[in-house]
């Protein structure tokens, strides 16, 4: 089981990083860290409770419905909606590790977090935002071969090749994951410990560290930023043969609904990749907006999937009204 084994691994993680504590003595004092959040007026903080609290839910129930329609309805299964069940999986984990926390800090001023739970919360964010770029890559990679290779299509992206693929996508988030937390949590923490953020990331914890974070900054700058650049060139060039073979179709609906399909993937793509560039490379600045940055990528965005994929997936659409009960009425 993959996330056994992902769970291992933070275990052991955990471990040496306590040990690392212990080895410092008294250099490392801090036992929890205090999440600022976001900054509001005292008097906003039950608006603020309800709004985040009506998105998380509409998150949950909207991807958990793709995940459920996906599959009970038979005409769904094929790699495409297998993939987006991936997705769906992955916003709702996302969203889960980051917005119960900050629901607590609006309503109860429930701030703290333990250094442990600090540890888990940003390996847990990471490992899970990285899957998702690797299957964002590995979606293109699927709609190329449906559009530019149809003929090969059902022979290369097999059930068993799918799955592979997916534990490939999970896998490489854990090892990501975990060599972007080792490095944060070595660093000594032993002054402040009040996180200027609404949750753990690697920023807002480089800025509370008692030593130089120099290296830190570059391996942040060099591992995301290559790992971003690649998967989204990667993605461009699977778009741009895409296009190439659509533009040959003749028939209009064809071109029309090969467009809707792929535009889908795309606008998804591009929602989650602005945010992220605009973070994570520079991961040792304060900028003013990047609260709001932050919360439109691990809160918005975990919304926005399954409406994008709904709203323009005709299929998807179809089988939700037969998944509702209702036929569905071709047009002629």
């Amino acid at each position: 089981n993959l996330q056994s084994i992902a769970f291992s691994l933070l275990l052991l993680l955990l471990a040496d990083v306590n040990s690392k504590e212990m080895q410092r003595g008294n250099q490392t004092s801090v036992s929890h860290f205090i999440l600022v959040g976001l900054h509001h007026p005292p008097q906003l903080g039950v608006p603020l409770f309800l709004t985040f609290l009506v998105i998380y839910t509409l998150t949950v129930s909207g991807n958990g419905l793709i995940i459920l329609t996906v599959l009970v309805d038979t005409q769904l299964h094929r790699p495409m909606y297998w993939f987006l069940c991936h997705l769906s999986l992955l916003d709702m984990t996302i969203s889960s590790a980051i917005v119960p926390k900050m629901l607590a800090g609006f309503l109860l001023d429930s701030k703290m977090i333990s250094f442990g739970g600090c540890v888990i919360q940003l390996f847990s964010f990471h490992f899970l935002g990285c899957t998702e770029c690797f299957l964002y890559t590995l979606m293109a990679y699927d709609r190329f071969l449906a559009i530019c290779k149809p003929l090969h299509y059902a022979t290369i992206m097999t059930r068993s090749v799918c799955n592979y693929l997916a534990i490939g996508t999970w896998l490489g988030g854990t090892l990501h994951s975990l060599f972007q937390t080792s490095f944060i949590f070595r660093l000594p923490f032993c002054g402040a410990n009040q996180v200027d953020y609404f949750f753990c990331d690697i920023p807002a914890m480089l800025r509370l560290a008692c030593a130089d974070t120099t290296i830190n900054e570059l391996i942040t700058f060099v591992d995301i930023g290559f790992l971003a650049l690649t998967c989204f060139v990667l993605i461009l060039t699977s778009y741009g043969y895409i296009v190439a073979a659509i533009l040959r179709i003749r028939s209009a609906d064809g071109r029309r609904n090969a467009f809707s399909t792929c535009a889908a993937h795309l606008t998804v793509v591009f929602v989650y990749y602005v945010p992220c560039t605009f973070i994570y490379l520079h991961p040792g600045s304060q900028e003013p907006l990047d609260g709001v940055v932050a919360v439109f990528y691990t809160v918005i965005t975990p919304l926005l999937n399954p409406i994008i994929y709904t709203l323009r997936n005709k299929e998807m659409k179809a089988a939700l009204w037969r998944l509702g009960g209702r036929k569905v009425v071709k047009p002629h």
